[in-house]
């Protein structure tokens, strides 16, 4: 079993990583239960419907209330209606502000409960338990959100959790989607991190179906990665968005397909693709990355038809409500190479000039 320490200012937590990690509910988080009056598991609906037993096992030993909520699966749990939903259903079942709240799902319904755990009578505690690859990355670091119709993540707060932990035996039933989108997060980890690794990554044929013990470890790393920059920049002041690599177009794809028309990892995948082509002006990356980038993607099975299914104008439109945006210039997170990122601010024809010229690379290597 994989761990490391979260240091916030006021605030550690642990991240475990590996098989029956639930079993420290017990151990390592006693306390905590000790200290709670209720338990609300609220849980993606799809996962409840296979692993909730799991988790409700490795509570048992707790003499506390547990109630459960189930909220849809995906993205679509991360809207307006589903949250005061969450919140009419803590107050009906008199949640208080010692009371705690679980997650139990991807990354959706781990925002949707952070925020619901952060704005509940001004904050309450909770606990993250991913149930996906792609959790890794937003499990860690605070950032709660619902969405908004105009765009991605518009409503949030940064709330951390009282700790994660992630039981990797969940991963077996993950669909190949899902594992795509996690897969995604941990490259764009490698991209702004380390260039051997990245490179080990882009080599890799088993890419997008992992085998369990590898990944664990992967992951490990990207949390690693996560965690030193969360570290340093809790609220994204200056190094935090370089986690945003790839996620200023890509959230535009997101919001462009539809919230859960293409996942998470698959848009940001895109977006990485955009960024690395921008990088290549802006920055000092060399062309074959970017072409070898596409090849992999298109390999792996991501797609990059949303980029000739939507005009420019779609994914601006949802660009210029990013929250990266200031003073009507869009901010990037680009790499000047790989394992070196910085921030550059691009004006709209500069975004144009390179959505053309993705839309021509990726033809050129014979992708669509």
């Amino acid at each position: 079993m994989g761990k490391l320490t979260v240091n916030i200012k006021n605030h550690d937590y642990d991240v475990h990583i590996g098989q029956h990690t639930y079993q420290l509910f017990a151990t390592d988080y006693a306390e905590l239960f000790e200290r709670t009056d209720r338990i609300a598991i609220l849980a993606d609906e799809q996962v409840a419907a296979i692993h909730l037993p799991l988790l409700q096992k490795a509570l048992a030993f707790t003499n506390r209330e547990i109630v459960v909520k189930t909220v849809p699966a995906g993205e679509s749990c991360k809207s307006p209606a589903v949250y005061v939903d969450c919140l009419s259903f803590l107050l009906n079942e008199k949640f208080t502000r010692d009371s705690l709240i679980i997650a139990f799902g991807g990354g959706a319904c781990g925002d949707l409960a952070g925020f619901v755990a952060a704005t509940f009578m001004r904050g309450i505690r909770f606990l993250q338990c991913p149930t996906t690859i792609l959790s890794h990355d937003s499990a860690v670091g605070g950032k709660t959100a619902i969405n908004m119709p105009e765009g991605k993540n518009m409503v949030g707060s940064f709330h951390q959790p009282s700790g994660v932990l992630f039981d990797t035996s969940l991963f077996t039933t993950l669909p190949a989607k899902e594992i795509r989108s996690g897969m995604a997060e941990l490259l764009k980890h490698a991209l702004i991190s380390d260039g051997e690794w990245a490179d080990e990554l882009l080599s890799n044929p088993t890419f997008s179906q992992p085998a369990i013990d590898w990944l664990s470890s992967e992951l490990l790393k990207g949390i690693e990665v996560k965690a030193k920059i969360v570290a340093e920049d809790e609220f994204e002041h200056s190094t935090r968005k370089y986690l945003n690599f790839g996620h200023t177009f890509g959230h535009a794809v997101e919001a462009a397909c539809g919230f859960g028309g293409l996942s998470h990892g698959e848009s940001v995948m895109i977006g990485m693709a955009y960024s690395l082509l921008l990088s290549e002006e802006h920055g000092a990356v060399d062309e074959q990355l970017t072409s070898r980038f596409i090849a992999f993607a298109n390999k792996h099975g991501y797609t990059f038809q949303p980029i000739y299914d939507h005009s420019f104008e779609v994914f601006m439109n949802y660009m210029e409500k990013d929250k990266k945006a200031s003073f009507g210039r869009l901010n990037f997170v680009l790499l000047d190479t790989v394992g070196n990122p910085f921030v550059k601010e691009l004006s709209k024809e500069q975004c144009e000039q390179a959505f053309e010229q993705l839309r021509r690379r990726v033809e050129g290597n014979g992708t669509q």
